[in-house]
């Protein structure tokens, strides 16, 4: 595990191996979450990347007709 030190601008540098790991590349986007005092970054896919991640529901489901 890598440490890193926040610069006084509040900028990290995120160590290689978690980039390649992760395949974070320049300019890509990160989601940042506070979550039970820890400091999440998330990356932010494409819709094209997770499309059909969620393979098994039912497209035949009648969704919104009876919400009202």
């Amino acid at each position: 595990m890598a440490a890193v030190t926040v610069s006084p601008k509040y900028q990290v540098v995120i160590p290689l191996a978690a980039r390649a790991s992760l395949g974070i590349r320049p300019g890509q986007k990160l989601q940042v979450i506070v979550y039970g005092g820890q400091l999440r970054l998330i990356p932010v896919q494409p819709m094209r990347a997770v499309r059909g991640s969620l393979k098994g529901i039912g497209a035949d489901v009648d969704r919104d007709a009876d919400r009202f």
